[in-house]
């Protein structure tokens, strides 16, 4: 079983934000809790948080119309 996680690099980049911003966000009760945390920080699972980014920031789901914007 493969498993796809987000770090904090990754959510940076996936969002378009800051590392601050990652920080402020990943600390918002209704973002997801971490599926671990390692050494090198917290770890999500990539489903959890697409999920977050869907009902939370539509405009940038995967499925998002790029013509809608």
């Amino acid at each position: 079983m493969v498993r796809r996680l987000y770090g904090s690099s990754e959510l940076q980049e996936r969002l378009q934000v800051s590392r601050a911003r990652v920080v402020q966000i990943t600390g918002r009760p209704d973002f997801p809790e971490p599926f671990d945390r390692l050494a090198g920080g917290a770890v999500w699972l990539v489903e959890d948080v697409e999920a977050w980014i869907t009902e939370h920031r539509p405009h940038q789901a995967r499925d998002a119309d790029p013509d809608a914007r």
